[in-house]
């Protein structure tokens, strides 16, 4: 008979006990998940695995996925097991591997890399992958913190300065000032972010903002030269109840995102076997196979520390378990990560052997005899594959945002998410457009013919120029016949425009029309009505929609379909809507255009801005105006703008048509 060791829960990493409202809301939902195994799990596992092989091993630790991917029948899922993998489940599975490519021990680092991949290696360290994330220095930090620049939102101001060698932020209102000093950074290519601890202000120093590093809540548009405040650190919402910085922060203050639990996860390289516990609804739902994880096996090799005087897995309670995942949550970059940003291991998992020239080619695939894969008697296949390679990405890149109707996201980041909604996954990944190890840069460098030919790779019977103008009623090599134009249109909030979405999906979808949200023919043709839409596709494709649906939802179908979305309650049509007309000079609706400076929501007013300024060759600053000022205060550099439009399309209009020589 074993001793038995009571649970201390002094003994478990005391400083992670103070935690913000949002990450005790996943403390809860671990802990509820935990009751759900213990009592209504049961009856899921014991139908597939037996009742015998559920008793054998505890299950106070066991989340299980039962997540089907979009358009597919199969279930990929993910389950931790605390004291003992089942029996049925061994049989059923094939132990990773002896070796192990999931441990901290198991990463070598991208510096390593540079010997043998130099050219790999060069080009990543120009990569936005690469600065995703980084400690504050002179090398990173492209925010101006010389004292010379500040910037006034919401009756306050933020002034940005460097003081004993450290970049402060410091926010003043009235008599209420906040001091904080900055030790990460986020992004380097658009924007840049930053993540700091509160230093001095009018709260005790039990306050979280004093020990966790959060997301600060302003940043710096790097293209602009100006310091703006952050987006979508919390949930973006109209001006009227956007959170405000400069007020007194309260104990779980959720304008601070705490940089550790919200979004280290997918900035910073971390080992695969923390990510599993980390991350797993994603890394579960994506998986090109069934598999388990041995979790007390893993943490007694990864985190020895946090399991303390405890000598068996049973030892822990479920109250300890659900801390101990949490901690592991938890875990901060500088302290844990294998890099921070994202490197080589991140995708190609620990590679330390194969450094050390044991001639160990890396695999895309966990290995670690604390892993257990369901192969069905199937050879695994642990190298560059199509699913492994998508499920490289689909780490980060996956998620929940706000939909489109037809499911799509409406803002950036989970593109693997987006594209799985589509059929072209079956076959394509990520990789056909992307190279991993170059960056993107600030606009997208393929051509047009260059990305129609990746379409094209499998859609061969429509590259005649013939077959594709039947397939698209279009001339060929015009806009109309572009693959993206039509199956991969601009809804998607970019970092400082709207993009593609990564939903490859047909035009006459007839969820997005029938909602009123953009369509791709009305996102060019944006002088046309709905029902000149609806009237082609019937023409072309015998297409038809719900009239009832229709009628609902295009209350003035006499407007062009692309200014009715203007005047829409969703705030994302509206980025969107105005984006398109901006995108084709749509002159005749400039006033509605300009409306969109004065849009509730922060975001709209900022594309908006950007768009504008591009369009008409000059700068809104130079009338007084910003898009995060207050409508008071936007009131009359607004109608300063208004005045210098008219004045500008006057003279567009007299002015000589251009003649060529």
């Amino acid at each position: 008979m074993k001793e038995r060791v009571d649970y201390n829960p002094d003994e478990l990493v005391p400083h992670t006990r103070r935690r913000l409202r949002r990450k005790r809301v996943t403390v809860a939902v671990g802990v509820i998940g935990i009751v759900l195994a213990a009592c209504g799990l049961f009856a899921i596992v014991s139908d597939r695995w037996g009742d015998q092989d559920v008793s054998d091993a505890r299950i106070e630790f066991l989340r299980r996925h039962r997540l089907e991917s979009p358009r597919s029948s199969s279930r990929e899922q993910l389950t931790f097991w605390w004291d003992a993998v089942p029996e049925a489940v061994r049989q059923a599975s094939v132990v990773s591997g002896t070796e192990s490519n999931i441990l901290p021990t198991d990463y070598a680092g991208a510096q390593t890399c540079r010997k043998c991949h130099k050219k790999n290696y060069e080009s990543w360290s120009r990569h936005s992958h690469r600065w995703m994330n980084a400690l504050a220095g002179e090398s990173t930090v492209k925010g101006d913190f010389s004292g010379e620049r500040s910037i006034s939102y919401m009756g306050g101001k933020a002034h940005f300065y460097r003081e004993r060698g450290e970049y402060r932020m410091s926010l003043e209102r009235d008599d209420l000032r906040q001091v904080f000093t900055i030790t990460q950074t986020i992004g380097s290519r658009f924007f840049q972010y930053y993540i700091g601890r509160l230093i001095q202000g009018p709260v005790s120093r039990e306050h979280p903002l004093f020990s966790i590093d959060h997301v600060l809540l302003f940043g710096y548009w790097i293209p602009e030269n100006e310091w703006v405040p952050a987006v979508h650190v919390s949930e973006e919402l109209p001006d009227d109840t956007r959170r405000d910085p400069f007020a007194v922060p309260v104990h779980d203050d959720p304008r601070y995102a705490p940089y550790a639990s919200a979004c280290n996860k997918c900035h910073t390289t971390f080992p695969f076997g923390d990510d599993i516990m980390r991350k797993p609804d994603v890394l579960g739902r994506y998986a090109p196979f069934r598999f388990h994880l041995l979790t007390s096996e893993y943490i007694s090799k990864a985190h020895p520390d946090l399991l303390r005087s405890h000598q068996y897995p049973s030892d822990f309670s479920n109250e300890a378990i659900a801390d101990l995942h949490d901690v592991v949550y938890g875990l901060t970059a500088p302290d844990h990560a294998v890099t921070l940003g994202i490197s080589c291991e991140a995708c190609h998992l620990g590679c330390k052997d194969h450094v050390d020239g044991k001639l160990r080619r890396p695999k895309f695939i966990p290995e670690s005899s604390s892993v257990f894969i369901e192969t069905n008697g199937k050879r695994l296949d642990s190298g560059r594959s199509h699913a492994n390679v998508n499920w490289a990405c689909a780490r980060c890149h996956a998620g929940a945002r706000p939909e489109f109707s037809a499911g799509m996201s409406t803002w950036n980041s989970i593109e693997y998410t987006d594209a799985v909604l589509g059929g072209c996954y079956s076959k394509l990944t990520c990789i056909h457009c992307h190279n991993p190890h170059e960056t993107i840069g600030p606009r997208w460098k393929p051509t047009p013919l260059q990305d129609d030919a990746v379409c094209l790779s499998c859609h061969q019977h429509l590259e005649p120029a013939e077959a594709r103008s039947r397939h698209t009623h279009h001339l060929a090599d015009s806009n109309g016949s572009r693959c993206m134009n039509c199956h991969m249109p601009r809804l998607n909030e970019g970092l400082q425009e709207v993009v593609r979405t990564h939903m490859i999906y047909s035009p006459n979808r007839s969820d997005m029309i029938e909602a009123n949200h953009p369509n791709a023919c009305n996102l060019c043709h944006t002088d046309k009505t709905i029902d000149w839409t609806l009237t082609h596709l019937d023409d072309w494709y015998g297409d038809s929609f719900s009239p009832e649906k229709i009628r609902r939802n295009y209350p003035n179908r006499t407007l062009s379909a692309a200014v009715g979305w203007t005047k829409s309650d969703e705030e994302a049509v509206r980025l969107v809507a105005v984006d398109s007309l901006i995108r084709t000079r749509a002159r005749s609706v400039l006033p509605e255009i300009i409306q969109a400076l004065d849009d509730p929501f922060l975001i709209n007013r900022q594309f908006a801005a950007k768009g504008l300024e591009r369009w008409l060759g000059c700068r809104l600053s130079d009338f007084g105006y910003r898009f995060y000022m207050t409508p008071e205060e936007r009131r009359e550099p607004l109608q300063a703008i208004q005045e210098f439009v008219q004045t500008w399309q006057r003279e567009f209009e007299s002015a000589p048509p251009a003649t060529s020589k």
